[in-house]
């Protein structure tokens, strides 16, 4: 039995128009399905961004409790991403379907834009209005306003040739021939201008552009600067820049605390490359509200050996914070010249051991394979919570201020912090997972308290590892580093940072004018002297 349905008409005019029906339906089915597709895209990125507001939001709150949050806000920022970007490729499609059928088309709602910014130039494009009114045909036509649409473009990069005449002139009395001087280059014979030598330095030691990326990224433009002239401009503005760098790292070194750590970065060798040390100490007063500018030094060495702290920190008298890198302890030593460092340590780091054994959430991924949840190590992170809680509220306060919040608030909760660990350490087992962490506190209880003893010591030695954050981003970059010449210019790039300056406009200013800048004023080009002196929506201008 056939049903009606699957019955073909026997008239050609009849199929026809059945054919235009079920295509219309087909039209009509698909955009349905397109403008579904396109919802649901629309609910997930929606879902997605509301998700990443909310971590950011409880991380904002909980602050140090939320450990590892910064790694995964990373991931669902960028899952949030591809989800945005299904979702507005989902919505054209079903533009697109909805105008061959009767299905409305389906519009996302969108967060509100932020206006542009003010200083940015405004290109005026006036579109002609008609001369006749389109409705009766009269010339009698009257203004009564505009309506402006903002489209943010943006401008290529423009290479030019900047021609300096040097004009000659003799003199008809004494027949002297006079000219004016050459204008200054950074290399010897030098053809390369301030900003182009910036932007090479900035692309290479802060987005992490290696030299051969960006000479084949300048040839796709038309400019043939080879990788051995580019590496020959690098190390001619490194010799330029030494009289800033080294007043930098005076300044870094005259602190009265200091934050210091390292990292692992590869090195060239011969035929080879070796996991060598980017040190970085990090002068940063602003959370005991000190007026002193933040600032930041590198040292590069091929290995971790001791020697590399003491000769970089021997003229340095003060509070080190640091780790319990074995490397420091001849820093702390009281016979040490000119006098032993005060050690503090990080609380932080110390936490973050405590955390591996407390993490319910990654346990729970582990499922079988899970190990039990110590309720030690629950209780440590807890109480050391309790610690950073404090430390959030008594942030940028002047040094005395903190240490008297100290003394009232955080003295009763470290003594009896101690006393608890030291009462639970008796009770386990030399091969108990949580003694290792206990016992590395314990140890090392005096540096972990002297925060008691000085208001300027901070909890944590987070300002270094944010130093270091761009190294470690570099390493799936390069093929290895060049060593002290990294460092170096990590310490012009990062301090410019610390100051809230554009590296790279910095780094054009002052190689423009360090050469006419007399020692007694190379200050002035300082980052943070410079930001007050060439503010830098004037440079940009």
């Amino acid at each position: 039995m056939t049903d009606a349905a699957d019955q073909l008409p026997d008239h050609l005019a009849s199929a026809h128009a059945m054919i235009l029906a079920e295509r219309a339906a087909r039209r009509e089915a698909e955009a349905l399905a397109a403008r579904a597709q396109a919802v649901n895209s629309h609910s997930d990125a929606l879902i997605a961004r509301l998700r990443l507001e909310i971590a950011k939001l409880k991380r904002d709150i909980h602050g140090s409790r939320s450990e590892r949050k910064a790694r995964l806000l990373e991931q669902m920022e960028l899952q949030l991403e591809e989800l945005e970007a299904d979702a507005s490729e989902d919505e054209l499609a079903a533009e697109m379907a909805a105008r061959s059928s009767a299905v409305r088309a389906f519009e996302r709602k969108r967060p509100s834009r932020k206006a542009f910014p003010e200083h940015l130039p405004r290109e005026r494009v006036v579109i002609a209005a008609p001369s006749n009114c389109p409705c009766c045909g009269s010339a009698k036509l009257s203004k009564l306003g505009e309506d402006i649409t903002e489209t943010l473009e943006v401008i290529p990069r423009q290479w030019k040739v900047i021609q300096t005449v040097r004009e000659k002139f003799s003199c008809r009395e004494c027949e002297k021939i006079t000219q004016p001087p050459a204008p200054f280059h950074v290399t010897p014979r030098g053809f390369a201008g301030p900003n182009l030598l910036a932007m090479i330095l900035f692309e290479k030691f802060a987005q992490h552009q290696p030299l051969n990326r960006q000479s084949e990224r300048y040839a796709r433009e038309g400019i043939d600067l080879s990788l051995s002239t580019l590496a020959d401009q690098v190390g001619a503005c490194a010799a330029a820049l030494k009289p800033v760098h080294a007043l930098i790292e005076a300044h870094v070194l005259a602190a009265e605390r200091l934050h210091g750590d390292d990292t692992t970065v590869p090195i060239l060798t011969k035929g080879k490359t070796n996991t060598g040390r980017i040190w970085t100490y990090v002068r940063d007063d602003r959370p005991f509200g000190g007026q002193s500018p933040p600032a930041a030094l590198y040292y590069a060495s091929r290995d971790r050996r001791q020697e590399h702290p003491e000769r970089h920190l021997k003229s340095f008298t003060g509070i080190l914070q640091a780790d319990a890198y074995g490397g420091y302890n001849p820093l702390f030593k009281l016979d040490r010249d000119p006098g032993p460092l005060t050690q503090a340590l990080c609380w932080a780091h110390s936490r973050r051991k405590f955390f591996v054994l407390a993490d319910i959430a990654t346990n729970a991924k582990r499922g079988k394979n899970a190990a039990p949840i110590s309720p030690v190590a629950l209780e440590t992170v807890k109480r050391i919570d309790a610690l950073f809680d404090i430390e959030r509220e008594i942030n940028s306060l002047a040094a005395d201020e903190r240490l008297e919040r100290r003394r009232k608030d955080s003295l009763p909760l470290i003594t009896e912090l101690e006393e608890w660990l030291r009462a639970e350490r008796a009770k386990l087992s030399r091969s108990s997972p949580v003694a290792e962490p206990i016992d590395y506190m314990l140890k090392r209880w005096d540096g972990f308290a002297s925060f008691l003893g000085d208001g300027r010591i901070c909890l944590t030695n987070n300002a270094t590892e944010r130093a270091l954050r761009g190294f470690a981003l570099g390493r799936k970059s390069w093929l290895f580093a060049g060593s002290d010449r990294a460092a170096f210019m990590a310490t012009l790039i990062m301090s410019a940072k610390l100051n809230d300056i554009d590296p790279q406009a910095w780094l054009a200013d002052v190689l423009a004018r360090i050469a006419d800048t007399p020692i007694t004023s190379l200050e002035d080009l300082l980052p943070w002297n410079w930001q007050t002196t060439t503010p830098l929506q004037d440079q940009a201008a």
